[in-house]
């Protein structure tokens, strides 16, 4: 056997020694006959050590090890490489931090605990292209040099010695090659593809992430759906040997901001948003309620745009301390609301609230019912500005779920959303903006209202009324118990309709010539309709292994400021490389 030392235990004149590799620990026992070779050559943990014995058994059996009932007597043995003492220990409980692990990674890989999130990873990785070859898609590779094109960040940029002055662009996604491909004839393609963006990180966030990129020519969103829905599904079978057999469930993007606040609602578990205020011109479709709270001089709920509640189940006995947290809690700048309303629906049929001075037993009772509360349930109301309200509002209904135990790691909910607006309005250069990417097709009844209107917005105060305000893309999100894990469209695949949507999104002629000549010309030859999706892999990988962070399944990741702290990227680069490249720095 060959591995490293984990740990060295004497007693006496025999030695056991714990040996790790990849596959696992197995204990090994140095008799009393090695005793002097081990003084003479001493063994420390993380030395590279081949030893040969014979495989016994033990007679103090471990049941938590998959060795635990062997052992390996050993017969003779060797030190291939010594090591130092390293930084932090090489165990699943390991005292080093975040910084000094990622600075040693290529130690922190050796512990158990990551080395099943990678395990995990392989086997995502594994079953994807298993069930996409079943289903007859060509893994196809794209380049990774390519032109800058507007895709929601910026792109990171390579310098061209060859063509001094110029830039090529690392892919946000393959997008556009992914068109290209159903324009050359190629009908399902797929890749588990490196994409790169230049923005602001967090933990589910890096500056280069894997996507699974898929596309399919002659295809309506219903084909999409069922196929990818089949991917999933595959994944956790084949993963985590879950058979998810119940349908998945379908949700329009007005539904999802309505009843949960965010368009990619957890539904693990209810407490839906009680609706008592809203601007009217921002979900057209809905009944206002505000009937429940008016006229009862409560200035918090008069002055505000938006009124929303949730009702807490089992919660009515939280103390004053307990709300008054709350309380700091919505008040957080990363929340930003300026407080909180609660009305305590007691066992005992009674109500008490924040707002007692406002609102009577009765009118309590209302709003109470309103949200669908229970004896023993706690509403918890917030007020002010339409989209600050509506996100704060999904912020505390997470939090106090996951202070319920209601999110459990082990539970898995599927979600689409559908029907996105396919604009969202700009005020600061009053124009539009895609929602999603703008290679992304409206609704098939709305492709000629779409054609055959300006997009050009005359009147600000009025953008609501254009046309292009009601449009909605022929897109759709898969969501995780609140994690959107993947999303896509129908593509827009007529060159005038493509043309238009340039338009639409302030872009020139000449301007979308220059940025996107190439599909715009392919388009001129015969393009197929076709749609695609796209699904975040290390957050896939992260959700099936239950953590927060996608740096926990990625072996070499950078930090929340985007660099790798092991290799000490990025850095400066010599003058002569410099010069080579035409670059003179202003730094």
């Amino acid at each position: 056997m060959a591995g490293w030392v984990q740990t060295v235990r004497k007693f006496g004149s025999i030695t056991f020694i714990d040996l790790r590799d990849r596959y696992g620990i197995t204990q090994l026992l140095f008799g009393e006959e090695l005793n002097q070779l081990l003084i003479e050559n001493p063994l420390g943990r993380e030395f590279v050590l081949q030893a040969t014995g014979k495989v016994t058994e033990r007679s103090n059996k471990n049941p938590n090890l998959p060795t635990g009932d062997i052992e390996i007597t050993i017969s003779s043995f060797k030190i291939l490489n010594k090591s130092i003492v390293p930084p932090f220990t090489i165990q699943d409980d390991t005292d080093g931090g975040d910084d000094i692990r990622m600075k040693y990674r290529f130690l922190d890989l050796r512990r158990n605990a990551v080395k099943k999130n990678l395990e995990l990873r392989y086997a995502v990785n594994r079953a994807t292209r298993d069930y996409l070859h079943q289903q007859g898609f060509m893994d196809i590779e794209t380049p990774f040099l390519i032109k800058s094109t507007p895709e929601g960040a910026r792109d990171f940029v390579v310098p061209s010695r060859m063509n001094p002055g110029q830039f090529y662009s690392l892919p946000q996604s393959p997008q556009t090659f992914k068109q290209l491909l159903m324009v050359s004839g190629y009908d399902r393609s797929s890749q588990i593809v490196k994409c790169f963006r230049d923005e602001d990180l967090r933990a589910d966030r890096q500056p280069e992430f894997t996507q699974i990129d898929c596309e399919m020519a002659f295809v309506e969103q219903e084909d999409i759906l069922n196929m990818f829905e089949g991917l999933i599904k595959y994944i956790f079978k084949q993963v985590r040997d879950i058979t998810y057999t119940e349908p998945v469930e379908r949700m329009t993007w007005e539904e999802a901001m309505w009843s949960y606040g965010n368009d990619k609602p957890d539904i693990r578990f209810g407490m839906k948003l009680a609706n008592l205020k809203f601007p009217s011109h921002t979900f057209l479709s809905k009944e206002n309620n505000s009937n429940l709270i008016d006229d009862a001089g409560f200035k918090v709920f008069d002055e505000a745009e938006t009124v929303v509640a949730i009702a807490v189940p089992g919660c009515a006995e939280y103390s004053r301390k307990q709300t008054d947290e709350l309380t700091e809690w919505v008040k957080r700048p990363q929340i930003g609301m300026k407080g909180l309303v609660f009305i305590k629906c007691n066992s005992d049929g009674t109500y008490k609230s924040s707002a007692d001075k406002f609102y009577n037993e009765e009118r309590l009772k209302a709003i109470a019912n309103f949200t669908n509360t229970q004896p023993g349930d706690l509403v918890l109301i917030l007020a002010g500005a339409e989209e600050r309200t509506r996100k704060a509002i999904s912020e505390l209904r997470l939090e106090m779920a996951e202070r319920l135990g209601l999110r459990k790691k082990d539970e898995f909910k599927l979600l689409w959303v559908l029907d996105f607006p396919l604009f969202e309005y700009d005020e600061e250069g009053n124009r539009w903006v895609a929602r999603h990417h703008p290679f992304t097709s409206p609704k098939p009844s709305q492709i000629t209202e779409m054609i055959n209107n300006d997009p050009a917005i005359k009147n600000a105060s009025e953008y609501l009324k254009h046309p292009y305000a009601n449009i909605k893309a022929n897109a759709y999100d898969m969501v995780l118990n609140g994690n959107e894990i993947g999303g896509g469209s129908i593509r827009i695949y007529q060159k005038e309709l493509q043309e238009k949507m340039f338009a639409a999104l302030g872009m020139s002629q000449e301007e979308a010539v220059h940025k996107f000549g190439f599909l715009l010309g392919a388009f001129e030859f015969g393009a197929p309709p076709h749609g695609g999706i796209a699904f975040g892999f290390d957050r896939l990988c992260a959700i099936l292994g239950g953590s927060e962070s996608i740096r926990d399944f990625i072996a070499f990741p950078k930090n929340n400021s985007g660099r790798d702290m092991m290799l000490d990227a990025p850095s400066t680069i010599d003058d002569k490389q410099l010069a080579e490249l035409n670059i003179k720095l202003s730094i």
